[in-house]
């Protein structure tokens, strides 16, 4: 027999951001509850409002399984010692599983004696388990924030003000804080009521009927069904960004969309500013016309019925007006203060105590960025840009208008610098400098934005690891993963020539100029390549490289990075469309094992005895000049494809030739020569890497 499981929990309304990770989180915690209790359960739902979490388990059994099972302790040897007594680790492993010593018992499992303990135990009402089980389920959650209220001592993410615990019909008593269980849950807070539940399983048409849409989905798909109706109505794209969407899903329980205006004049502000001021302040969803342009119209999403629309969207109205109206304040006042003042005001904020001012970062991003165009070979004007978007990077941290919202930082700084006769590519750099901000965004699109950025991004992640600050874990908190890898993606996506070594070594100048090391440099610069190595691999298994073959490639070295992923491209292709691959790799893998006992990779033709060497010799010869000649110009499969012409010489070497020749000077011959060819193999990639029977 089964019956369904409902756990309500009612609260004061939740920071929608924390709602979906405590339902998940709550409906986890039961399921594991009741599998760990041997408790059988079918399908689990979650339900969730600002004021509620909620998880439905349908068809749990109304009683634990029956466990019959052998539990496998330590082995004889350190279960008994030589008197035959029981150990420490015995007598501890009784008493976990519950029983006495005496009922431990030996079993053999290939070939070696360990204790066993007989676990047999009739399954008991899960009825009985659930009082207990759900209060310490409920206590033991856990959220971003948390608060106390009244007296209580428990810490919770909003007060708790009713619970619903239901098995079946039945109430399952519990009590958290002053709050008692029961049947009762409560409908909409201003066009419901409280209303009883017979069962658990009308939860979700109960509070429907108290306009409650408890169902996530069924709310997030309502929300976009009325917004798709209101856009094809009106002729408008309005803009539906997920994460605004997922807020406003949490924000309401019974969702109604509207729309309002607001006065044309505002539109002279950038539409950036607007778009961000109407979904960060009032949670707004922009309205634009065909071409992506802001329209002087918002939508949003109310948490009631239709009733009184025309009223609410006046009050929406008024609000928002206010909130343009300082926007455009804000935006009129930054125009007035010269970028050179903006620039004499970054000394006055910290970047980090031990690394400066973002004045003093400034100075650095402009070094490495002279150093960087210098390095890439730029032109006077190009150069000259270069140097001027570093300089003025970040002035518009200093502005209302991001200190008001942050994340138009860079998109500020464009606008104005543009404003205060920059020159394009500059005024463009400064907002592409900060690209990619995340992952899936694209590289800045001209090289001043890009070697700003790279220059930006390295001065941070270098900064952090002279001072020891360094990813461990998940804890990254100045986003150093992300920063490496937008480096990697700039570098590709322009196909830079600079190395990762010449990068890492244009920081440590600038920073040992500043006198900014505190840790030893080559201890940096080994770390530093043990961290961009992991970014490089990252990105050769988006690009569905296997396993075997991005190992392979980056173990030949991967500080020129177009190179590493155009080597596991050409691997790949080779190793595709190659029928007799596998003999290869076996011959340059015998090569490579030999290869290793060389003392030079110095050959003398004249110490020649076998015509097979001496025409493997040859077309090693005629082989690596193929091979270097397709690596300079980038052309990794055709430079694979000549080393592989070398299997047949390898082969009837291998065949004829004696490479341990008694006579020293013959054999260490013999060894330089496949040296030789080793060192051009080990350019390309370790072969023994590879796994020949991958699927």
């Amino acid at each position: 027999m089964t019956k369904d499981l409902l756990l309500e929990i009612g609260m004061e309304e939740i920071p929608a951001r924390f709602v979906r990770a405590a339902v998940e989180q709550l409906g986890d915690k039961l399921s594991k509850w009741l599998t760990a209790n041997h408790i059988d359960y079918q399908q689990v739902e979650l339900f969730a409002t600002p004021r509620r979490i909620a998880v439905l388990i349908r068809s749990v059994a109304e009683k634990q399984l029956d466990v019959n099972e052998e539990v496998k302790g330590p082995s004889q040897k350190i279960a008994q010692d030589d008197q035959g007594n029981w150990s420490k680790a015995a007598l501890g492993f009784a008493k976990s599983q519950g029983i006495e010593p005496t009922q431990l018992f030996f079993k053999e499992i290939n070939g070696v004696q360990y204790i066993h303990a007989a676990k047999n135990r009739v399954g008991i009402a899960t009825e009985l388990l659930l009082s207990e089980g759900l209060s310490l389920l409920i206590t033991s959650m856990n959220f971003p924030k948390n608060m106390r209220w009244g007296g209580h001592e428990l810490k919770f993410v909003r007060p708790i003000r009713w619970l619903v615990a239901l098995f079946g019909d039945q109430v399952i008593p519990l009590q958290i804080t002053n709050v008692i269980s029961g049947k009762t849950t409560r409908g909409h807070r201003f066009l419901g009521q409280n209303v009883e539940l017979n069962t658990a399983a009308e939860y979700e048409q109960t509070l429907k009927q108290q306009f409650v849409y408890v169902n996530i989905e069924e709310r997030q798909n309502l929300i976009k069904l009325q917004i798709q109706q209101l856009a094809e109505q009106k002729g408008w794209t309005i803009a539906m960004k997920e994460d605004l969407l997922e807020e406003v899903v949490f924000l309401v329980e019974y969702p109604t969309v509207l729309f309002g205006s607001f006065h044309p004049d505002f539109l002279e502000i950038p539409q950036e500013v607007l778009i961000t001021s109407m979904r960060e302040h009032q949670r707004y969803f922009p309205v634009l016309d065909e071409n992506g342009q802001l329209l002087p119209y918002f939508v949003t999403v109310r948490n009631g019925n239709a009733v009184s629309l025309e009223q609410v969207a006046k009050g929406n109205e008024k609000v928002l007006r206010a909130r343009l109206s300082d926007a455009r304040f804000f935006y009129q006042e930054d125009q007035k203060m010269a970028i050179s003042s903006a620039l004499t005001r970054l000394e006055t904020i910290v970047f980090h105590e031990e690394l400066g001012s973002i004045g003093d970062k400034v100075r650095r991003i402009v070094d490495i960025s002279a150093k960087l165009a210098q390095l890439l070979q730029l032109d006077a004007a190009q150069a000259n840009h270069v140097q001027r978007a570093a300089e003025i990077c970040k002035f518009d941290l200093v502005t209302q208008m991001v200190y008001e919202f942050p994340e138009l930082q860079g998109i500020m700084g464009e606008d104005y610098a543009r404003k205060a006769g920059e020159p394009e590519q500059v005024a463009k750099a400064v907002l592409e400098h900060y690209q990619p901000r995340f992952s899936g965004d694209g590289s800045p699109a001209e090289i001043i934005g890009a070697i700003v950025s790279i220059a930006d991004k390295i001065d941070t992640i270098f900064g952090c690891f002279s001072i020891g600050i360094i990813p461990t874990g998940s804890q990254d908190p100045y986003a150093l993963r992300r920063q490496a890898a937008g480096i990697v993606q700039i570098i590709l996506d322009h196909n830079l020539s600079c190395g990762l070594s010449d990068l890492f070594a244009i920081a440590l100048q600038t920073h040992e100029a500043a006198g900014l090391l505190k840790r030893n440099s080559e201890q940096i610069r080994k770390e530093l390549a043990d961290f961009f190595a992991l970014r490089v691999k990252n990105v050769l298994s988006e690009r569905q490289t296997r396993y075997d073959i991005i190992d392979a490639v980056m173990a030949a070295g991967f500080d020129t990075l177009s190179s590493v992923v155009r080597r596991a491209a050409a691997l790949t292709e080779h190793m595709q469309s190659s029928e007799d691959f596998k003999l290869t790799l076996e011959s340059f893998n015998r090569v490579n094992n030999l290869a290793a006992k060389a003392a030079s990779n110095e050959i003398s033709a004249t110490l020649f005895q076998d015509q097979a060497e001496r025409e493997l010799f040859e077309a090693w010869q005629t082989v690596h000049q193929q091979f270097i000649h397709h690596l300079k110009l980038a052309a990794e499969l055709a430079a694979l494809q000549a080393l592989s012409s070398l299997k047949a010489p390898i082969t009837r070497f291998f065949d004829s030739v004696m490479v341990m020749a008694e006579d020293e000077q013959v054999r260490q011959n013999r060894l330089s020569l496949l040296l030789k060819i080793a060192e051009d193999l080990k350019q390309f990639a370790d072969f023994s890497k590879l796994v020949l029977n991958h699927s």
